[in-house]
């Protein structure tokens, strides 16, 4: 593997035990086609020694100590996302496709923010956790700086103004993780933060919560985290392959036209500013432009959250919300003001939602699903399940 020949070559000192390098890492996930972009192992390295590369992917910027912590902490990777059950702990030992939240409802802002997707719920909590002085900061995705049309960058807001820019759905990843170094924000050690994100960044986050580092993790605030909101989600595109090519390029899309992008019901769904609908057509149609390693997932309904929303199982203009602990609770009920609270409109559905993506994972994923296995996979075991699949690590050149 990468780097191997180099370490064996470093003064004829033998490997200490029980060590795995960002070398094993980048081979079974980023040269693998397989890394989510979640930014997790940005997150988690306690020497700042991984950053991104030109293609914003993971990658090393100086020495790598083989601390393991960045196997630890991949839902591709170290990490059994399946044995994570509400809020990083175990996964209950026989759970309905829902994972048993403490309560499931369908919830909708009184005043929506613009640009607020489905039932503008995500805004309203934060907003709310923002203003009571709950939370201190929420790390969101917002409007790329670089200006590229419908790009977005992972950012922490401090204020519920700001919250208006991060409204809407981004349908591709941001790293967000990464953006837990706080640069360019002004909160002390300590702070209060709420992250939102995909299944597999709650994933990530949580696994870093759970098996923290005593030295802490460089620059990036885990600890401070206090609650994390899930986004239910089948899988995230690339920003190139789907804006750029797909959407712009294939179908003749006019980008600084579009209003909303929206996947319901299978769809995709391209609308203009002006209401005008620009696509609707099979999310399958896109597939090509969907990270590969979305596949592997079994977690669509975020069951490792505090807290997970998502348009399925809601009528149209509400979104679905399960609550999975006490914090998420505690979020909903400050939030409860600026919300319509009802029973959820079809329960039904998340589980057929369930149920079908976890059939997508066995038919992916050459290792098995253990939902009451080890929640750390070795390099070893990975490498014995993956080689010989299409989803193998990949040898150095």
């Amino acid at each position: 593997m990468k780097g191997e020949a180099v370490r064996h070559a470093m003064n004829g000192v033998a490997e200490a035990p029980g060590k795995t390098w960002f070398w094993e890492l980048a081979a079974a996930v980023v040269d693998a086609d397989r890394c989510v972009r979640c930014g997790a192992c940005v997150a988690v390295c306690p020497s700042d020694s991984i950053g991104l590369n030109d293609q914003g992917l993971p990658a090393l910027v100086k020495m790598c100590t083989g601390c393991s912590l960045c196997w630890d902490a991949c839902p591709r990777a170290g990490l059994r996302v399946e044995a994570l059950g509400p809020a990083g702990g175990p996964a209950p030992a026989a759970p309905d496709e829902l994972g048993e939240p403490v309560a499931l409802v369908a919830a909708r802002a009184a005043r929506r923010a613009p640009r607020a997707q489905d039932g503008g719920v995500v805004t309203a909590v934060l907003a709310a956790g923002l203003e009571s002085g709950a939370l201190d900061g929420a790390l969101v995705a917002v409007p790329s700086a670089d200006g590229q049309p419908l790009r977005a960058e992972a950012k922490v807001v401090t204020s519920a103004a700001e919250l208006g820019r991060a409204a809407g759905s981004t349908y591709h990843q941001v790293m967000a993780l990464a953006a837990l170094d706080l640069a360019g924000v002004d909160l002390p050690k300590g702070s209060r933060l709420a992250v939102v994100g995909t299944p597999c960044v709650v994933q990530g986050l949580q696994a870093m919560q759970r098996r923290p580092w005593p030295g802490g993790t460089g620059r990036h605030r885990v600890a401070d985290v206090v609650l994390s909101i899930a986004l239910l989600c089948t899988k995230s595109f690339d920003y190139q392959a789907l804006v750029l090519e797909e959407l712009a390029a294939r179908r003749g899309v006019d980008l600084e036209r579009v209003g909303k992008v929206d996947v319901t019901e299978g769809r995709l769904v391209v609308t203009y500013l002006d209401g005008q609908v620009a696509v609707d057509e099979p999310v399958k149609a896109f597939h090509g432009a969907a990270l590969r390693g979305c596949a592997e997932c079994p977690d669509v309904l975020g069951h490792s959250a505090d807290l997970a929303v998502g348009s399925v199982g809601s009528l149209p203009g509400w979104s679905t919300v399960l609550v999975r602990s006490e914090a998420g609770r505690a979020a909903l009920d400050r939030a409860r003001p600026r919300l319509d609270l009802k029973e959820a409109d079809d329960p039904e559905a998340l589980r057929r939602l369930a149920r079908a993506d976890r059939r997508a994972a066995e038919r992916a994923l050459p290792r098995p699903l253990e939902p009451q296995g080890r929640l750390w996979i070795e390099w070893d075991e990975h490498r014995t399940w993956f080689s010989g699949s299409d989803r193998a690590p990949v040898a150095a050149p």
